[in-house]
């Protein structure tokens, strides 16, 4: 029986012909650094500074030198043991990111703006998908963590601290830590939210609220407060069926969009508390033959890129280049650790779009 290896190559296990021995046995050997510098010519330590990414730059390694280690090593198979570069260096060379729902349009941009970067400078970005990220990162060595807003508990900020306090790299999204051992990058989506809020008001009245199941039962301060405040403030009846509820999959969120653009008292506008439901809600009204802005206007939290993804553009709220900014927050971190942490805090703006815009041409919607 043979295992194969991680890195692809073959262990022996069992026999292999006459007692498995001689050249067949050889031929099953995991390849070693020895080996490598056997069929390039040269000594171990040099391998070793090869696959350190130091070569070049005066390291003393030759061009020449190092090409020939590169295609030893290719002809054999050969990878080296990140496990012990990690003990002798210190460094992983990995980025991981802890993302409480990847199917988000803005986790998904988080990902593809870090991974670029990460990419950029040779490191490997790892997305964390078991739900129990401090297991994960008490497992597992990486150059830096981030954790997204899925904090917000006691039990979770003391887990931030303890990983923090043994030597893990972290940058946390929080609208509440501050920096202590680690990074925290704030971007608070309250006052986006009033200013998505206002917009709509300058055109309507009758306005309906698509909002995330928990941030109705918060006791405060969630993305569903600047709705009630606005509307109350402005003497407008908050009518309680005009508030659809969904849970964090953008499956629920089109069926509740779906649901309160069928009533009959159907609200002009919907305030969405994210893109993706927003997204849901356009997408809602197009299967129903509803035009999106003229028979109901359409605005999201979040500036995520899908917001001009999708027909008619949406207008949405949220920071401004947020993505590839944090993602150099990061990367940097990973690169250049130091015993400075700092709070990194990005502005909300009104991003406009066609989702809300009365004045453009109405367009057709083609009704299956």
């Amino acid at each position: 029986m043979v295992r194969t290896n991680a890195d692809g190559s073959a262990t022996g296990g069992g026999h292999v012909g006459n007692g498995g021995g001689g050249s067949s046995a050889a031929a099953r050997r995991r390849p070693t650094l020895r080996m490598v510098a056997e069929l390039a010519g040269v000594s171990t330590a040099t391998v070793s500074y090869v696959f350190s990414g130091r070569n070049g730059g005066g390291s003393g390694v030759a061009e020449p030198t190092a090409k020939r280690v590169l295609e030893a090593a290719e002809q054999l198979n050969y990878r080296p043991n990140r496990a012990a570069r990690t003990i002798r260096t210190g460094r992983s060379d990995t980025v991981q990111l802890s993302l409480h729902m990847l199917s988000d349009p803005w986790s998904l941009a988080v990902a593809a703006a870090v991974n670029e970067e990460a990419n950029r400078h040779g490191l490997t970005t790892l997305i964390l998908a078991d739900g129990d990220w401090y297991a994960a990162l008490d497992r597992v060595e990486s150059d830096v963590a981030y954790l997204d807003g899925a904090i917000g508990t006691d039990d979770a900020e003391r887990k931030v601290q303890a990983l923090a306090e043994r030597g893990q790299r972290l940058v946390v999204f929080s609208e509440t830590l501050e920096p202590n051992g680690f990074d925290v990058i704030r971007s608070d989506a309250i006052p986006g939210c009033y200013l998505a809020m206002d917009h709509l008001l300058e055109r309507h009245t009758a306005i309906g609220c698509l909002v995330a199941e928990d941030a109705v039962h918060a006791a405060e301060g969630s993305r569903y407060t600047p709705y009630l405040e606005r509307m109350r403030e402005r003497g407008l009846p908050v009518v309680p069926e005009h508030t659809a509820t969904y849970a964090n999959t953008q499956a629920s969120a089109f069926t509740a969009a779906a649901a309160l653009l069928s009533r009959d008292d159907r609200p002009t506008a919907i305030y969405a508390t994210t893109d993706f439901a927003a997204i849901a809600a356009i997408n809602a009204a197009h299967m129903l033959g509803l035009r999106v802005p003229h028979d109901v206007a359409v605005i999201g939290v979040g500036n995520t890129p899908d917001a001009q993804a999708v027909a008619p553009t949406l207008t949405t709220v949220g920071p401004t280049d947020f993505y590839r900014r944090q993602a150099e927050i990061i990367v940097s971190r990973a690169l250049e650790p130091d015993d400075e942490f700092r709070l990194h805090e990005f502005a909300w703006s009104l991003v406009p779009g066609g989702s809300t815009d009365l004045d453009a041409p109405p367009r057709a919607v083609r009704t299956l």
